[in-house]
């Protein structure tokens, strides 16, 4: 999933924009001189799998482990270049009537955010399907698209003064719900991979909540803190949805766990803290709503402290090597992989540093260099603690009737076509030797002369 929520991602001395694909599989990072696409499949190795000399872009999107990558630059702010990367060849290009803020795309919908209007295209032939003009003002290009296409939703602010979230069926092209998530401004939003939760954070910083989608129902709230107020730049669920991940401009990131809990509302084995909140929650009948509704809050299940503070980063959770790691990017041009332990939480401990552009200088701590990964099948996320203290893981356009397209590891394989008619429910192969999408130019989708084709 799209960790930097927004299009002022992390920014500094050489590095522009910095963002996960949708599976958290690969890295793209856009700086004066250019842009690069990461693995991120190993801790010890960092591949640098394309690199692009196109200056100061601000926005680099790629479809999961596709040959297919989006671009922005500051040179043309207001024009979009869809790009297939492996065969260094432009697919097609739009431009908008104002500066793109953000991009967000899977395999069914490609979704451009400006400041007061919302461009949703058909992904496999680009055509223009919606656009939704006169949103509230949002300067941040605030947004998020759920990963799994068979569910395309897509949330926005619903305003400006307060946050409420907009939920938009991408698919059906139609308003879902409105949810009333937070009292200020939306700072960061997030669906996790299946698209059936939403977690959101306001300007505030200080409270997480998590919701149901598509009906908007509060099912977690998490307080990352309650001294001061902070940024958060990114938010990130763990690929089975029983994590949660924050990080801000403080040098904090949070990891809340997603407790499940029994029929009564207990967790399923007692602890200490279990009981301690149970009493909680007896004496908040008695108390103000504010702190009962403080008391009722999840703290952070596990932490890391970054080096320095007041840098913009983004974050993902994901499993690498059958573990389940935290990644970081930070503004001044590092990834930080930290391991996370699922069951006991706490403070992660670094494994690897890696830089991003530069002169390669790598750090590891606390594992070895070529390190084996334990033969444990890979589950989930968090299936790593089980087994004995071990960790393991676990209204379409006018085109054909099948479409083939980009190849999902980038060319290395080939598989099967989607039908146009379907969505598909998982991962899909497509093939990579005919042009995505099968047009050799983008039709001119403009609604009312907001979008052309240039």
């Amino acid at each position: 999933m799209e960790t930097g929520e927004g299009a002022d991602g992390p920014g500094g001395p050489g590095l522009g924009c910095a963002s996960f694909n949708q599976d958290s599989t690969s890295l793209a990072v856009g700086t004066k001189t250019g842009y690069r696409l990461f693995s991120v499949t190993s801790v010890d190795k960092l591949d640098c799998i394309h690199e692009s000399d196109t200056p100061d872009v601000y926005i680099v999107e790629r479809l999961f482990s596709s040959s297919l990558v989006v671009v922005v630059s500051q040179a043309l702010p207001r024009r979009m270049n869809v790009y297939h990367f492996k065969k260094g060849t432009e697919i097609c290009n739009y431009s908008y009537s104002n500066s793109i803020l953000a991009v967000r795309l899977n395999r069914q919908r490609l979704v451009v955010c400006l400041e007061e209007s919302v461009y949703i295209h058909n992904i496999k032939d680009m055509k223009l399907l919606k656009t939704l003009l006169n949103t509230p003002s949002n300067p941040s290009g605030l947004c998020a698209l759920s990963t799994n296409h068979a569910n395309s939703y897509l949330a926005y602010p619903g305003s400006a003064t307060i946050g409420e979230i907009i939920i938009y069926d991408a698919n059906n092209l139609s308003t879902v719900t409105m949810i009333p998530a937070h009292d200020s401004p939306l700072a960061a939003i997030t669906f996790n991979a299946s698209g059936t939760k939403l977690a959101s954070a306001s300007e505030r910083g200080t409270v997480i909540r998590v919701f149901t989608i598509p009906e908007g129902l509060r099912l977690f709230e998490f307080r990352r803190g309650m001294k001061r107020y902070v940024n958060i730049s990114s938010l990130s669920f763990s690929p089975d949805a029983q994590f949660l991940c924050a990080s801000s401009n403080t040098e904090t990131v949070h990891i809340f766990k997603l407790e499940q809990h029994g029929p009564g509302g207990e967790e399923d084995s007692p602890t200490w803290s279990a009981y301690v909140g149970k009493m909680f929650s007896a004496a908040s009948s008695y108390l103000p709503a504010q702190v009962s509704g403080m008391m009722c809050q999840d703290r952070a299940f596990a932490t890391v402290r970054l080096q320095v503070a007041g840098q913009r980063n983004v974050c993902t959770l994901a499993m690498i090597q059958k573990l389940p790691r935290l990644l970081v990017a930070s503004s001044d041009g590092q990834l930080f992989i930290y391991n996370v332990d699922p069951q006991d939480g706490g403070e992660c401990a670094l494994v690897k540093t890696h830089r991003l552009f530069g002169v390669e200088e790598e750090h590891e701590t606390g594992e070895a260099e070529g390190a084996a990964p334990p033969p444990q099948p890979c589950q989930s996320y968090a299936a790593a603690a089980t087994a004995a203290a071990a960790m393991p893981t676990t209204t379409t356009g006018p085109v054909s009737a099948t479409l083939t397209g980009y190849s999902e590891d980038g060319g290395a394989r080939k598989g099967e076509v989607i039908p146009e008619h379907e969505f598909a429910a998982g991962p899909v192969c497509l093939d990579d030797e005919t042009e995505f999408p099968p047009i050799n130019w983008c039709r001119d989708g403009s609604r009312g002369g907001k979008e052309r084709r240039t």
